[in-house]
């Protein structure tokens, strides 16, 4: 058995990473294979006729970034910047997108025995998107398929340009 099948057992067996991040009153977790890096909030600039939740785009390192405020996305009741503000920098498949996100909790490694599919709530993420919750002593996580979520067609950011 070779080296790497050794590793694809371990990535399906084991438990896998998440970064965790709070919108509003919820905490989210994400892979964190799919996170470049994590930056401050700073005003992105404007894109014209643009969805309401894509702020803008900002030039990370000569790479166009499109931002998309997950709290608008979510309809969060509010969505203020202060310095708790942070952008997370995903890389997905086809492209860089960042997210803002109210604040970044911490890195947490999820067993696949602590995660449960999600219940068919009516909620305002697509369904698909939601791989499960994942329960960590008190705390309670609702897992994204960011990957998904940000390729879906609402979202306008990945397809047609491609």
């Amino acid at each position: 058995m070779g080296m790497m099948e050794k590793l694809d057992d371990v990535a399906v067996s084991g438990a896998r990473e998440y970064l965790t991040f709070r919108l509003d009153q919820e905490e989210y977790g994400i892979d964190i294979l799919k996170v470049q890096e994590i930056r401050g909030y700073e005003p992105p600039t404007r894109v014209a006729n643009a969805p309401d939740f894509i702020k803008g785009v900002v030039n990370l390192r000569g790479t166009i970034v499109p931002i998309v405020d997950m709290r608008l996305k979510f309809s969060c009741s509010k969505a203020e910047y202060n310095s708790f503000t942070v952008v997370i920098i995903l890389n997905l498949r086809s492209r860089i997108v960042g997210i803002v996100v109210d604040s970044v909790s911490d890195v947490m490694e999820l067993p696949p025995e602590s995660l449960k599919s999600a219940p068919d709530i009516d909620s305002v993420i697509d369904n698909g998107a939601v791989l499960g919750l994942g329960s960590l002593g008190d705390r309670m996580l609702i897992l994204l398929d960011i990957e998904r979520l940000m390729s879906s067609p609402d979202m306008g950011l990945i397809g047609a340009a491609d």
